[in-house]
């Protein structure tokens, strides 16, 4: 394959390039590069060559909830959204905590055929945090990191040796940071906006204790963590301090907590219901610059499908949750790369090589020698995000109607493409 004329976004630089892929790997990248017999051209020219996304916090549902997601769907969606591979949660049923699990969704994601698909195993047997579940045959089956995500490991001393235990195969600890005793049934921020809708609220706090414990194991054990969807002000801010003290430490955080702020849940649409909740301006803005100064890594989706009978019922009984795969790339193009919070090769950081980077994946960016994996974007078109149109099972969406830029055309996996606008 030859992608002639494009943008292409390197780690560094963005340069007018030409590519040629042969099998699964970039070959060569010149100026400019004359097709051979056979080649197949893809004309590139005023758009963007991204590496390909990296989402490593997916939640594909299957097995056990193929309802609400499945690989196949999943795997659709992902591709549609310019992600060439992604990590998916182990809160299935049966729960991803052995390598049967691990094996059947590497499988499938085979058969698919779409994107890459990379199991995340859990920590603890049945996500139940009692006793840890089996790391080293997980790992041996394919899985590329540990979670309880969905649940946190509340016992510190499992934590520990969970840590420990995962750095003996090389693997990392997603950390969920919910505080389960301080939750007292809450499901949306704390604050002015709780207050008014009468919705229960989760205090700050709740994210934050846990995110202060997982940073002290770090510390104490000279071990790395990963902390999941940071939303506080206060999680940043302790993160940006941990990782200037050498403590190994690294986080994410999603396009919601980017773009929204508990405003939201003032329509009571319950689409606007996720976990940790969307909170309020202050963090939104602390979010932003911690993606802006590197204390956050990674941009994730959290994509976590419903069915609509899962959403339509009062706030307090819904299920949390936003399906993400197909807007992530334009709500971040928009709200960071376009109000030059990012450069494009920090997006591409953001989205690609961090995720490939924490998690030891091969991808993340483009050149010679690597693997072809490559998103093909018109960060010109403005497009209005329509649920309706989405090709997950989970339409489950607060950004219906908005107006975003930037447009995935072209989704390249192994040299193949997976997805054409």
């Amino acid at each position: 394959m030859l992608i002639q004329n494009g943008n292409v976004v390197f780690l560094n630089e963005v340069k007018k390039a030409d590519i040629r892929t042969e099998g699964r790997y970039v070959t060569q990248i010149a100026d400019s590069l004359t097709p051979l017999a056979g080649e197949e051209v893809i004309d590139a020219t005023s758009r963007y060559v991204f590496p390909g996304l990296i989402d490593m916090h997916v939640h594909l549902r299957e097995p056990g909830f193929e309802g609400k997601e499945d690989i196949a769907s999943g795997s659709a969606a992902a591709v549609k959204g310019g992600f060439t591979q992604i990590c998916c949660m182990p809160n299935t049923n049966p729960v991803t905590d052995n390598a049967v699990v691990v094996s059947y969704i590497i499988n499938r994601a085979k058969e698919v055929n779409l994107c890459k698909v990379r199991p995340i195993g859990a920590i603890t047997a049945g996500e139940n945090g009692e006793a840890l579940a089996a790391i080293g045959k997980m790992k041996q089956a394919g899985a590329v990191a540990l979670s309880d995500d969905g649940k946190p490991v509340m016992n510190s001393q499992i934590m520990r040796l969970a840590m420990e235990y995962a750095s003996d195969f090389d693997l990392i600890c997603l950390s969920h940071c919910e505080d389960k005793n301080l939750l007292n049934g809450g499901f949306v921020n704390e604050g002015r906006n709780s207050t008014i809708t009468g919705l229960k609220g989760i205090s700050r706090a709740v994210e934050d204790i846990m995110i202060a414990r997982e940073i002290c194991l770090a510390q104490a054990l000279d071990l790395p963590v990963h902390i999941c969807h940071v939303s506080t002000y206060s999680g940043v801010q302790m993160i940006r301090d941990a990782k200037k003290n050498g403590v190994k430490v690294t986080a994410e955080s999603c396009p919601h907590y980017v773009a929204l702020t508990d405003d939201i849940i003032l329509s009571f649409d319950t689409n606007t219901k996720v976990n940790p909740p969307v909170r309020e301006e202050k963090d939104r803005q602390a979010i932003i610059a911690g993606i802006a100064d590197g204390t956050i890594d990674c941009i994730v989706t959290d994509h976590a499908p419903h069915k609509a009978t899962d959403k339509n019922v009062e706030y307090a009984q819904a299920a949390f949750g936003i399906s993400g795969l197909e807007t992530s790339f334009a709500l971040c193009y928009t709200y960071l790369a376009e109000p030059g919070v990012l450069t494009l090769p920090e997006l591409a950081r953001r989205m690609s090589y961090n995720p490939a980077k924490i998690l030891h994946l091969e991808g993340g960016e483009i050149a010679e020698g690597k693997v072809a994996d490559l998103m093909i974007a018109d960060l010109s078109k403005e497009w209005t995000i329509d649920s309706a149109s989405f090709v997950s099972k989970g339409k489950n969406t607060p950004f219906n109607g908005y107006t975003v830029r930037g447009a995935v055309e072209c989704t390249i996996v192994d040299g193949k493409v997976k997805y054409s606008a």
